[in-house]
């Protein structure tokens, strides 16, 4: 980006120099002028292109993170059904909404999907006050110490990934980026948000008071 815009500088200055001392004809300053509007072109485009990029790499990590969440799924039900073999409708719930939350694309589904599963499994983890057998397994204790760090970490995440696509869509929206996001076709970008009452949900781990 930096040698890009130091190529439009120089590009113009070379102009400039040339055009110095000499009686400026139409031509020279047509040449001039388109010079500055393609080297500011340059500028703008390579500009929204390093905010796609930082929104395309800031989602893919937000990915990862709620894969690695959806692998501690069937584990966690697994060991519940150990201690809780007829919270059957418990088991199912958090299955489906691990399902669904699989087959998401778009932050939008995704972030739908996730609040869900985070409901599901505070069901799950509730199942545990009234067995506390359970509550004493390390097997859990230790899937349960997993979650939150990966929830912490997805928390992050997301905040970045919002950050980004705010920063692009307001680079894109604004003039003069929105003609050349317009000329190529930049298009804008969802937040991973499911409003007020989701969000909080999303943020927060599951608490078991051990």
């Amino acid at each position: 980006m930096h040698d890009l815009r130091k190529t439009g500088l120089e590009a113009t200055r070379n102009v400039s120099v040339f055009l110095e001392g000499r009686p400026m004809s139409p031509i020279l300053i047509i040449l001039a002028a388109v010079v500055a509007i393609v080297g500011f072109v340059i500028l703008i485009y390579n500009g929204l292109v390093m905010k796609r990029q930082r929104v395309n790499q800031a989602f893919a990590d937000v990915d990862v993170q709620l894969k690695q969440r959806q692998n501690l799924i069937p584990n966690l039900v697994e060991t519940v059904k150990g201690y809780a073999k007829h919270e059957q409708e418990t088991f199912q719930q958090v299955i489906a909404a691990r399902n669904a939350a699989q087959s998401a694309s778009t932050p939008a589904e995704m972030s739908q999907a996730e609040g869900m599963l985070t409901g599901a499994l505070g069901k799950l983890f509730a199942l545990a006050e009234a067995y506390p057998d359970l509550k004493a397994n390390q097997n859990f204790i230790q899937l349960q110490n997993e979650l939150s760090t990966i929830e912490d970490k997805l928390a992050a995440a997301r905040r970045f990934y919002n950050s980004a696509v705010q920063d692009y869509n307001t680079s894109r929206e604004q003039f003069p980026g929105s003609v050349i996001a317009g000329m190529f076709n930049f298009e804008s970008r969802e937040f991973f948000d499911v409003g007020v009452e989701g969000r909080e949900a999303l943020s927060t781990p599951p608490e078991v008071k051990f």
